[in-house]
C-alpha cells in the first residue's frame, strides 16, 4: 500500500519526511538503525540543515524516530498492530509446588551446545559485550597487582563497586545507599537470598505468571508453594487478581518483577507500581523485586523499580550485570532494606562471598566510563532484533499466532493457536538444532502448553531466520498433520 503523505508535502521538510517515512515503513531503515547526522542528510538531499532538522523533529512527533543526547536520531521500534497479544491467564484455584520437571535442564543444556541456534535459555549473546576490553582489564588487575587472586572473599562486597551500584541508581531518581547493597554472584543468587530471608519451606509466596523457571527451580528447591498471579502483556501483573489473593491466602511474600518481567516482557506504570506497593503495605507483606532487565529499555528514560517506592524497607532489590555487561563474571546485587542483617547471614552460610577480582573489573570498567554507551548499543541491537524477530515469526507462523509487545529487554513470548504442543516442538526442532523454551516451564501447573520463550540476542543472519522458519513450519505441521507438508529435515 503506498505511504499517505504527511501532509502537504510541498513543503521541503514535509517531502523529506514523507520519503523518510516510507524506507521506514518499507523496511529499509530498520528499527533501532542510526539515521545519518542533519549535515550529511543536508548534503545527500540538497537541501538545508534546518530543513533536515525540521524533518526529524516531525518523525519524532509522530513516533518514528527517537532522538538520544549527543548520540542522534535512531528509528523507533516498533510492532504492527496486526500483531494480536497473548491471552492472560486464568487465575490459580490454590497454592501449588513447583516441580520443575527435567525438560528445564534439557532446555538449558540444549542452549549451550555452540552446534545449536539457541532460543530457549534468557542468557545473552556474547558477540553484544566488549569481551576483549573486559579480558585485557583482567589481565592489567592481575599483573599490576597478582594478590587480587588470593584476597579473600570473604566480604558483603567490594566497596567502590558498592557505590557504582547505589550511584547509578541515584541518577535515576532511586534512593540507595551503598552500605545497603550487597554484592553476590549473580542476580540468581540475590534471588535466592531474598527469598529465604522473608519466606520458609512450606509457606505460600505470589509470583506473577508465566513466571521464570529459574526462579520455579528456586522455590522448588526451597520446599515454597507458589500462588500463580495473572500478568496482562502491556500491564504487568493483574492487582485485582493480586488482592483477591491475598484476601482468600494467607501469602508470605510476593516476588515481583515490575520492569520487563521475563518471560511476557510487561512494563508495568509508574502509577501501578504505586498501587502494588500500597498493597503490599495494606496487607504487610515483604516483596523480592528482580530488575536484571530495567536497563534495558528502549524508551527515553529507565523505568523506576518499585523499590522507588519503599517507604520501609520491605522491598528487596535485586539485579546483576548479567544480562547487560560480563554474563561470564555472574556479578550481581541486591538492596535488601530491613532485612539486610539476615540476607547478609544468609549470604555468609551460602557463598561467604563473591571474588574480589571479579567486583573489581565491573568496578572498574564502570569507573572508566562506556557503561552508559554499552547500554545504548545493546539497546539498539535488541529494538532492532525484537522487530526482525517477530517479523520473521508473522510470516512464518500459522494464522492466530500471538506476540507480545516488549519494550525493553531481549525476549519474546510466542503463543502458538491452541492444538501446537510446544513440548513436541521443542524435541522437533532440537533434532534440527534449534533450541527453545516450551512454556510449560513458565508455570508451576504446567500451563502455556503452546507458548515458547524466544532470546532474539542473536545477531541477525540467516541462520536465525531459517531457524525461525522452521519453527512456524513445525507449528503448522502440528495443526494439519494429515494435509500439511513435512517439514524438511535439515538444520537451520
Amino acid at each position: 500500500m503506498p505511504t499517505v503523505p504527511i501532509q502537504r508535502p510541498d513543503a521541503p521538510h514535509r517531502q523529506l519526511a514523507d520519503s523518510l517515512r516510507h524506507y521506514i515503513e518499507e523496511g529499509t531503515l530498520r528499527p533501532g538503525e542510526k539515521l545519518p547526522s542533519v549535515r550529511r542528510m543536508a548534503r545527500q538531499h540538497g537541501v538545508s540543515m534546518g530543513t533536515v532538522v525540521k524533518a526529524y523533529a516531525l518523525l519524532e512527533n509522530l513516533g518514528h524516530l527517537d532522538v538520544r543526547a549527543q548520540s542522534g536520531f535512531y528509528v523507533r521500534p516498533h510492532l504492527a498492530i496486526e500483531y494480536p497479544l497473548p491471552y492472560i491467564a486464568r487465575p490459580m484455584a490454590r497454592p501449588s509446588y513447583v516441580g520443575v520437571s527435567d525438560l528445564a535442564a534439557e532446555v538449558m543444556t540444549s542452549s549451550a551446545a555452540p552446534a545449536n541456534v539457541s532460543f530457549g535459555w534468557g542468557i545473552p549473546h556474547i558477540a553484544n559485550y566488549p569481551n576483549r576490553r573486559i579480558a585485557r582489564m583482567l589481565a592489567s588487575v592481575v599483573r599490576d597487582d597478582p594478590d587480587w587472586l588470593a584476597r579473600s572473599a570473604l566480604n558483603w562486597g567490594y566497596a567502590p563497586l558498592a557505590r557504582e551500584i547505589a550511584r547509578h541508581y541515584v541518577h535515576d531518581g532511586i534512593s540507595i545507599s551503598h552500605h545497603e547493597v550487597l554484592i553476590t554472584t549473580g542476580c540468581i543468587e540475590a534471588l535466592n537470598l531474598g527469598v529465604r530471608a522473608i519466606a520458609k519451606s512450606g509457606d505460600c509466596v505470589a509470583v506473577a505468571t508465566p513466571v521464570s523457571f529459574g526462579l520455579l527451580q528456586i522455590l522448588q528447591s526451597l520446599g515454597m508453594r507458589v500462588m500463580e498471579i495473572p500478568s496482562c502483556p502491556t500491564q504487568g501483573i493483574q492487582l485485582d487478581e493480586l488482592r483477591t489473593a491475598l484476601l482468600d491466602r494467607k501469602i508470605a511474600a510476593a516476588i515481583l518483577m515490575p520492569n520487563y518481567q521475563y518471560p511476557l516482557g510487561c512494563l508495568m506504570s509508574d502509577e501501578r507500581k504505586a498501587e502494588l506497593y500500597r498493597l503490599l503495605q495494606e496487607f504487610d507483606i515483604p516483596a523480592v523485586e528482580d530488575d536484571v532487565y530495567g536497563d534495558l529499555h528502549y524508551g527515553d528514560r529507565r523505568p523506576k523499580p518499585l523499590k522507588a517506592w519503599d517507604a520501609d524497607g520491605r522491598v528487596i532489590l535485586c539485579g546483576s550485570f548479567t544480562k547487560v555487561l560480563a554474563p561470564g563474571l555472574r556479578v550481581g546485587w541486591c538492596a535488601p532494606g530491613r532485612y539486610l542483617e539476615p540476607v547478609r547471614r544468609l549470604k555468609m552460610a551460602n557463598t561467604m562471598g563473591t571474588p574480589l577480582v571479579l567486583q573489581k573489573i565491573i568496578c572498574d570498567f564502570l569507573r572508566m566510563g562506556g557503561y552508559d554507551r554499552l547500554l545504548r548499543s545493546l539497546r539498539r541491537v535488541y529494538a532492532r532484533n525484537l522487530q526482525l524477530y517477530a517479523q520473521a515469526l508473522r510470516r512464518s507462523c500459522p494464522h492466530g499466532t500471538c506476540l507480545n509487545r516488549p519494550a525493553g529487554g531481549f525476549v519474546l513470548w510466542v503463543q502458538f493457536p491452541k492444538g501446537v504442543d510446544t513440548v513436541r516442538l521443542f524435541h522437533e526442532a532440537l533434532e534440527r538444532n534449534v533450541s527453545v523454551a516450551p512454556g510449560i516451564l513458565f508455570s508451576a501447573q504446567l500451563r502455556y502448553t503452546n507458548c515458547v520463550s524466544l532470546n532474539v540476542s542473536s545477531p541477525w543472519t540467516d541462520r536465525i531466520l531459517a531457524a525461525l522458519n522452521l519453527l512456524g513450519e513445525l507449528a503448522k505441521a502440528q495443526l494439519a498433520p494429515k494435509i500439511g507438508k513435512p517439514a524438511a529435515r535439515q538444520s537451520a
